[in-house]
């Protein structure tokens, strides 16, 4: 039995003819909405999701062509993306503004989401999440964003094979019956195939949100973690991965220096991907301190 198929958790909503994933919990305001990284799910983010909903509302989601959600050609544009994602808040009635927790590519879509609709959203946490001057502060072109082809069928098993540890670590914690789905849905070569597919046009969402003018001004706490995934330790020289940590502490103390309210943490012991398992209590407490300073 393919234990992938059905989700463990929320329930699905229809948007403009697809049925998105949404997983809710807690009341009041303002709601906390997570926007998952590329090859990441709404449920990865439950163990902080659960603190936050004892607090105010919290809300996963799986985007369209992602996780238990739908179908969807990718990649999209940023601005499908945070159209999708206010109209399926609206359609569940969790009342604006919100706080976005985003995480990685959901930075993208987050940031496109307050040129579009800037009186919906009072704030924002970054998971190492993207921002579109990446490259501005990389001096080394090698980690500069470029277009990534999809990787074929073989390819997409190795990195499954190779992904399998690093999810069951993640997820240690989460309830047994959550836990084991979760992982089986991670491990099916159409997630992983979603996940590339939606990295695969960054340096076009790049100049979608340039070419749209100014990110508004809003409230943020930017998180940089200073571990390395596994996988950039066997694609990189060591060189190379020390430059992109230092210029990455300096592109998040930058973007918390572009808003009036902008703050900078550093969290020594997480990695890029695992960040909220790596260090969940700093990140529980950074939501936390930042929906106390915009409620």
């Amino acid at each position: 039995m393919d234990t992938s198929r059905q989700p463990p958790l929320g329930r699905f909503c229809d948007v403009n003819g697809r049925r998105l994933l949404l997983y809710r919990s807690g009341s009041g305001g303002p709601a906390v909405v997570f926007l998952p990284g590329g090859s990441a799910l709404g449920l990865d983010y439950l163990n902080i999701h659960d603190r936050v909903s004892e607090y105010t509302t919290s809300v996963l989601y799986d985007r369209a062509g992602t996780g238990w959600s739908d179908p969807a050609e990718l990649p999209r544009t940023a601005a499908d993306v945070a159209t999708e994602l206010r109209d399926l808040l609206h359609a569940d009635d969790v009342p604006a503004p919100y706080v976005f927790v985003v995480h990685s590519l959901g930075g993208a879509y987050a940031r496109r989401f307050i040129q579009l609709f800037p009186h919906e959203v009072a704030g924002l946490v970054y998971l190492e999440a993207f921002y579109e001057e990446w490259n501005t502060y990389m001096a080394d072109e090698r980690l500069h964003v470029k277009a990534q082809p999809v990787p074929g069928n073989l390819m997409l098993r190795l990195i499954t094979l190779l992904s399998r540890g690093q999810y069951k670590k993640m997820f240690a914690t989460w309830p047994r019956e959550v836990r084991e789905t979760l992982l089986a849905r991670h491990l099916t070569l159409d997630s992983q195939r979603a996940g590339a597919q939606e990295r695969s046009n960054m340096p076009e969402v790049i100049a979608e949100l340039k070419a749209a003018g100014p990110v508004p001004d809003k409230p943020l706490i930017a998180f940089t973690a200073l571990g390395t995934d596994a996988a950039m330790k066997l694609m990189m020289p060591k060189k190379v991965l020390h430059e992109m940590t230092e210029s990455k502490v300096r592109l998040y103390e930058a973007l918390a220096a572009s808003v009036n309210e902008g703050e900078h943490r550093v969290l020594k012991d997480a990695r890029h991907s695992t960040i909220n398992s790596d260090e969940p209590d700093a990140i529980a407490q950074g939501v936390r301190d930042l929906w106390q300073r915009v409620r």
